[in-house]
C-alpha cells in the first residue's frame, strides 16, 4: 500500500501538502452542456490528483465553453493553475469561482496540500483572516437522546472548540460542553458532547472557537428524543443516492422543512468511488459539506449514517472477510468516521472496523448495517455479506429487543427481484439472507420491518414468509441523483420520476402501534403512504 504523508497548515501563513502521483483515469468532456453531476468535477480533480494538471486545464476549459457558470470547473482550473505554477492566473480562477457562489471555505478546506501554491497570495491571505473565527464545515447534528447530542465541526486549524447549548436564544441557563480541539490527525474535525439535557425539548445552540461565536444571530435548534424506552409519536427521514448535483441541493432545505429529529443515511451518501486516492475522498465529501443547503440541513437535524459501495469502493464491489485487506479498507473506514457524527463505527477500534451500529428512539430500535467492508463475493462458497463478527451481534441486539419496532436498516435491498438477477443485493447472498430471517421466526422475535437503499427511486415491498409474519421493506434511494432506476415487477408502489426520500412516522402510544411510510419528492410532494401496524408484523 502506498504511504500518503499529508503536511497540513500553519494556519494564517501558508498551506503545504503532499505530492500525490497516481495512474491517469480520465473521461471524454461534454459535448454538449448537460445537467450538472457529480462526475464532472471528480474527473477533473483526479487529473489533478493524478499529477495531471494540464490535462485537468484542458478538462475544465473545455468544460466551460459549454457551462461558464459550472462552479467546479473553475475550482479545478484554480488548483490545476496553481499545481503548474500559474499562481496569478490560478488566483483569477479562485476569485471568480467564489463570485459565481462557489463558498469560499473549499479553497481552504482544499484539499489543502492542492491549494498550497495560492498560500501566499493576498486574496488568499484575505480568506484566512476571514474564517479565523469560522467554522469551515458543520455543524452536524448527531447522536441526540432524550438527555444529550454530539455536534461534528471541521475548522481551518487546531483550535479549541466548545459548544453552548441553551433553551432559549438569549442563553439563559446554558450548558456548556467539555472543550475539545480539532485535530489535523481528524482532518481538522472534532466532535463535541453535551449531557444534561431535559427529554423532548427543544434548544438552540453555538459553536465557540477559541471562546467565540460562531453561529450568532440566528442560532440553529434542536428538539431532544421522547423519553428512551417509552412509547411515542415521532418522525425520521432516510434516504441513499446522494450524489453531488447542484441542481438537485435544495433537497436538503425541503427536507429540513420538515424538522425531523433524525435523518438515516443508508449508502451511495457522496459517491467516491475511488478507495486508494485519500485527496479524492476528502474532495468528495468537501463539495457536499459545504454546501449551504446541506449545512443548514444538518445543524438542525440528527444524523447518521452507513456506507455503500460508492462511498467505501466502487460499483458493486466488496471489502472482502480480512480486516486490513486490501490495504486501503482501514483508511477509508478513517476518512468515513473523520466525516460523519454517528453513535459508534462497529467496535470502533483498529480491531474491529465497520460502520455498523443500533441506535433508539424511543421504543423503537435502529439497528444500521454494514453491507460492504466484510462482503465476499458472492460467487464463493458460503458467501457472507455481514461478516461473521456483525452477524452474531445482530442476532444478539435483535434477541435481546424489548422494543415496539425494530427497524433492519440495510444499504442494499432484502426483496430479491428489487435489481433484477443482479447478485449485487441480498439476491447474491440468499442463504445468509435465509438464515436472517429465520433467525426472526425461530426465535419469535416480533415488530421487524426493513429499510433499504441503493435502487434509485422510492418502493414499497412485502415478503412474505411460510412460517412467519410478511416482512415489509421501504426502499429510497433517490435524494439528489439525476439517474433513475426503472421499478420492478412485485413492488407495491414505487416511484422515480423526481428526486424522493422516506419519512418513518411511529405512533407506539397507540393499543397497535404503527408506523407509517410517507414518500416525499424533492418539491414536498406527498406521493405515497404505506401504514403498518404492529398486530400485522406479530408471530401470532
Amino acid at each position: 500500500m502506498r504511504r500518503y504523508t499529508f503536511r497540513w497548515i500553519a494556519v494564517l501563513s501558508c498551506i503545504v501538502g503532499l505530492s500525490v502521483t497516481h495512474r491517469a483515469a480520465a473521461e471524454a468532456p461534454p459535448r454538449k452542456k448537460p445537467a450538472q453531476t457529480k462526475r464532472i468535477g471528480q474527473t477533473q480533480h483526479q487529473q489533478i490528483v493524478d499529477g495531471n494538471p494540464q490535462k485537468a486545464v484542458e478538462l475544465c476549459r473545455r468544460y466551460l465553453e459549454l457551462d461558464p457558470g459550472h462552479l467546479e470547473s473553475m475550482f479545478n482550473l484554480a488548483l490545476a493553475h496553481g499545481q503548474l505554477g500559474d499562481v496569478e492566473v490560478a488566483t483569477t480562477f479562485m476569485q471568480r469561482a467564489i463570485d459565481a457562489g462557489l463558498p469560499p471555505g473549499r479553497f481552504l478546506v482544499g484539499p489543502r496540500d492542492l491549494v498550497a501554491p495560492l498560500a501566499k497570495t493576498p486574496p488568499f491571505r484575505r480568506l484566512i483572516e476571514e474564517y479565523r473565527d469560522k467554522l469551515l464545515h458543520g455543524p452536524m447534528l448527531g447522536c441526540v437522546t432524550d438527555q444529550g447530542a454530539k455536534f461534528w465541526v471541521r475548522t481551518l486549524a487546531e483550535v479549541p472548540i466548545t459548544v453552548v447549548v441553551s433553551t432559549s436564544a438569549e442563553r439563559t441557563a446554558p450548558i456548556r460542553s467539555t472543550e475539545v480541539s480539532t485535530r489535523r490527525a481528524h482532518d481538522f474535525t472534532a466532535v463535541a458532547s453535551i449531557d444534561g439535557l431535559q427529554a423532548d425539548t427543544r434548544y438552540t445552540y453555538d459553536v465557540l472557537l477559541s471562546g467565540k461565536s460562531t453561529l450568532g444571530p440566528d442560532l440553529p435548534s434542536f428538539r431532544t428524543l421522547p423519553p428512551s424506552g417509552k412509547p411515542a409519536r415521532f418522525e425520521i427521514g432516510f434516504g441513499g443516492g446522494a450524489g453531488y448535483t447542484p441542481q438537485h441541493e435544495r433537497m436538503w432545505d425541503t427536507i429540513a422543512a420538515h424538522k425531523l429529529p433524525a435523518f438515516l443515511f443508508l449508502g451511495d451518501n457522496v459517491y467516491i468511488d475511488n478507495p486508494t486516492r485519500p485527496d479524492m475522498q476528502h474532495y468528495t465529501y468537501y463539495r457536499r459539506q459545504s454546501r449551504p443547503e446541506y449545512r443548514r440541513f444538518v445543524a438542525g437535524t440528527s444524523i447518521a449514517a452507513i456506507w455503500d459501495d460508492h462511498d467505501f469502493c466502487t460499483n458493486d464491489q466488496w471489502g472482502g472477510p480480512a480486516i486490513d485487506d486490501p490495504p486501503w479498507k482501514i483508511p477509508v473506514w478513517h476518512v468515513f468516521r473523520n466525516n460523519w457524527n454517528n453513535p459508534a463505527y462497529a467496535g470502533d477500534r483498529e480491531e474491529e472496523p465497520g460502520c455498523w451500529f443500533r441506535t433508539s428512539i424511543g421504543d423503537v430500535d435502529f439497528f444500521m448495517l454494514d453491507g460492504r467492508y466484510y462482503r465476499t463475493s458472492p460467487k464463493v462458497d458460503a458467501p457472507s455479506m455481514l461478516g461473521p463478527v456483525q452477524k452474531a451481534w445482530l442476532k444478539a441486539e435483535l434477541k435481546k429487543s424489548r422494543a415496539t419496532f425494530k427497524v433492519l436498516a440495510s444499504p442494499v435491498p432484502w426483496v430479491l427481484g428489487a435489481k433484477g438477477n443482479s447478485l449485487d443485493t441480498w439476491r447474491g447472498f440468499e442463504a445468509e439472507r435465509e438464515e436472517i430471517l429465520g433467525f426472526l421466526e425461530k426465535n419469535r422475535i416480533d415488530g421487524v420491518f426493513l429499510i433499504t437503499a441503493d435502487r434509485h427511486r422510492s418502493d414499497v415491498w412485502r415478503i412474505d414468509r411460510p412460517d412467519g409474519y410478511p416482512l415489509y421493506e421501504f426502499e429510497s434511494s433517490r435524494l439528489t441523483n439525476v439517474h433513475t432506476h426503472p421499478a420492478q415487477p412485485g413492488s407495491l408502489f414505487s416511484y422515480n420520476a423526481k428526486c424522493s426520500f422516506g419519512v418513518l412516522a411511529f405512533d407506539t402510544t397507540k393499543a397497535d402501534p404503527e408506523v407509517r411510510y410517507q414518500i416525499y419528492n424533492i418539491d414536498d410532494e406527498l406521493l405515497h403512504t404505506q401504514t403498518v401496524r404492529r398486530s400485522a408484523i406479530s408471530h401470532k
